[in-house]
């Protein structure tokens, strides 16, 4: 089946092609990536006749780097493109072959959604979806450069892009709107040892330089560089997995889509992952390499969230870090060392993986590799991912300094629904913070920049417990379909019907309202004080954490038994809801708290709250004078202002109890003198 989709993509890529030079689009999206796929894809539902121009077609919908979608954070964002018709939520059904929720020890609102997945069939379907995309056009080719012309004075912006031109053709094509999402390609060089090669990706070449030459002399746009790496790819045969720790997928596979019901992948047919970690005798091996290592030496900016095993054992030497061993695919002959990145000559690396117990006679198909590449500063951008001086210019992506699968689709998708909307004459929109992780990773690019590639976490969050993986849909397909127009009839009706079945269970549990004698009654197991006497609802019972909607549907069947479908969501719906009231409580202190002194002798790097090292280097570089001064810092978090202010006030009223028993002691001491 595989081989007959790619196929059929080709041949019809092949056939549409011939056209593509003389038509007339409304969108043209460069980069055949998750961003690119998105963007394109989400084009074209809002109604856009879209082109999708990718250097090489077989690789359209390829995971570059690890075979795994999701995780804390980035779960979150792959179920929000979901819930807004993206591809990568259903892909990622249909490819996983090993499926597990992260942080299911904590709430529900932090759980991370992940799955091990089949690199073939996931660009299989990722292809297909496209071939199946009305108005969607695809195109094999390098961008040579951007088409500029007169800016509309009716719009700001001090450029126009109106179309590309492709390297060794000369008849330019056209478009009202045009998305870059060229990934580590723009002005891309691999780094093995001390060599130095152009390229964004092993086996393919990078961006064309005109390209990037339009970008930073004729638009003007502030240009940086970054980096990332990738780790050496294993073969399975020579490892030896007895000695590493096994990892289980979960039992009951948790599809990403709303969709679905089930993954593809049944439940026995899933493969493990394999724990391990690194010895003193790999530390010796990079200590002993650093000379003959380029890419680590480099001025360009890495990544602090997945950096490579080189900058871990120079940033914490001594340490001991994780290694998980994880499967390619189905049928693979190869695993993926995930926490193993490295850019040292390929016979350092193989000295390295075999310093590892489970590793001690492996054999490498293909040596890691560093990539440096160009991104644009997205200050520079606004919320609905277009360049402010460029009229019909959008970006998603790496291009944008993020790092991740996940965060280059949820940009691709806005990218390509607000391309579309301007391309078409109606007005772009935006996500706010407020209502979605995409909106907190948009706002916190184009309002506070990067200085390192960006990953998104829950922290980053402050309204994180009402947006939890589990109401994406009840937050954003309706306004999908209603308000931006890139969702379809047949996902706007199903939303509907959740919402409405929600919304009626919660009516059914309101309704329950009963004594505590007699909810004892009703739920004999309940553990509820014997001296509580007060009238509650249903609602305010299932927050108790040995109640479940099964237990009171059976105790009520007549009211809750036809709502099971959704016992899980409402068991996560009542024990949120007081903490998202006084989440909303807390960030209107916050604003209301703007002129609070901060003191200037807080040491930010020992400070006993909950905050990220991130966020701790900013405050003790910059020290800022108030909390609202702090809340302007590049890489600040709104839930780290909150823990702040906590603190603070803590400590001053810590202080100011102090001072009054010392005022006290010193008025007693002198009515002693006094009586003597």
């Amino acid at each position: 089946m595989a081989a007959s989709i790619e196929s059929r993509f080709l041949s019809l890529v092949s056939r549409r092609a011939s056209h593509a030079a003389r038509q007339q689009y409304d969108v043209i999206v460069v980069g055949g990536g998750h961003a690119g796929t998105e963007a394109a894809a989400a084009a074209a539902r809002v109604g856009a006749e879209t082109l999708l121009v990718s250097q090489k077609i077989q690789t359209i919908g390829a995971l570059s780097c690890n075979p795994s979608l999701g995780g804390v954070g980035k779960g979150q964002l792959v179920r929000e493109v979901d819930a807004l018709d993206g591809l990568c939520g259903r892909a990622g059904d249909w490819a996983g072959i090993h499926f597990s929720i992260l942080n299911r020890s904590k709430g529900p609102a932090v759980w991370g959604p992940r799955a091990q997945l089949d690199r073939q069939r996931y660009r299989t379907f990722i292809q297909s979806e496209l071939l199946s995309t009305p108005r969607l056009t695809v195109l094999e080719g390098s961008v040579e450069e951007l088409l500029l012309s007169e800016t509309n004075p009716e719009e700001p912006g001090s450029h126009r892009v109106t179309g590309i031109r492709l390297a060794n053709e000369g008849t330019p094509i056209s478009a009202s709107s045009v998305i870059l999402t060229t990934g580590t390609f723009l002005s891309g060089s691999l780094f093995v040892g001390q060599s130095e090669s152009p390229g964004g990706r092993i086996g393919d070449a990078p961006s064309s330089a005109g390209l990037s030459h339009t970008l930073r002399e004729r638009l003007g746009l502030r240009v940086g560089r970054l980096r990332t790496g990738t780790p050496p790819r294993i073969l399975k045969d020579s490892v030896d997995l007895s000695l590493a720790h096994i990892h289980p997928p979960d039992s009951h596979p948790t599809p990403f889509s709303f969709l679905n019901t089930h993954t593809r992948c049944k439940p026995e047919e899933q493969l493990p992952c394999y724990l391990t970690h690194t010895t003193p005798g790999v530390e010796r091996v990079v200590k002993e390499s650093l000379h003959l290592n380029c890419h680590i030496q480099q001025d360009a900016k890495g990544p602090r969230y997945c950096p490579s095993i080189e900058s871990r054992v120079v940033r914490f030497p001594g340490r001991q870090h994780q290694v998980w061993l994880e499967p390619e695919g189905l049928t693979s002959d190869l695993l993926y060392p995930q926490g193993l990145s490295m850019t040292m000559p390929p016979d350092i690396q193989l000295r390295l993986i075999r310093e590892i117990p489970p590793l001690h006679r492996a054999e490498i198909h293909t040596p890691g590799y560093g990539v440096q590449y160009d991104f644009v500063c997205p200050t520079q951008l606004s919320p609905a991912l277009q360049v402010k001086s460029t009229q019909g210019l959008f970006l998603a992506g790496q291009i944008n300094g993020t790092t991740g699968y996940e965060e280059a689709a949820a940009q691709g998708l806005w990218a390509g629904v607000n391309a579309a909307r301007s391309a078409l004459s109606m007005p772009t929109v935006a996500l706010s913070r407020t209502e979605s992780y995409i909106g907190v990773l948009i706002d916190d690019l184009v309002s506070r920049g990067v200085t390192e590639p960006y990953r998104m976490f829950t922290s980053r969050a402050e309204y994180r417990t009402s947006l939890r993986p589990d109401n994406a849909d009840l937050r954003l397909t309706l306004k999908g379909f209603e308000e931006v127009g890139c969702v379809s009839p047949l996902r706007y009706q199903e939303a509907v019907r959740v919402r409405d079945s929600l919304q009626e269970a919660q009516a059914a549990l309101q309704t329950l309202s009963l004594s505590s004698p007699k909810w004892r009654k009703a739920l004999p197991d309940m553990r509820m004080s014997e001296t509580k006497n007060t009238l509650l609802t249903g609602m305010d019972v299932l927050q108790y954490n040995d109640v479940t909607f099964e237990m009171m549907s059976s105790a009520f069947p007549e009211s809750l038994s036809r709502h099971m479908e959704f016992a899980q969501r409402l068991k996560i719906e009542a024990v949120y809801k007081p903490h998202c009231d006084l989440q909303k409580k807390e960030i209107e202190r916050i604003q209301k708290e703007e002129n609070m002194s901060l003191p200037q002798d807080i040491d930010y790097l020992t400070l006993p709250v909950s905050m990220s090292q991130e966020v701790r280097e900013v405050l003790d570089r910059v020290r800022p004078s108030t909390l609202g001064a702090a809340t302007r810092l590049e890489g600040m978090t709104p839930a780290a202002i909150v823990h702040l202010l906590n603190y603070v006030r803590t400590a001053a009223q810590r202080e100011r109890r102090t001072q009054r028993h010392q005022k006290e002691e010193r008025e007693r001491e002198m009515c002693a003198r006094e009586a003597s």
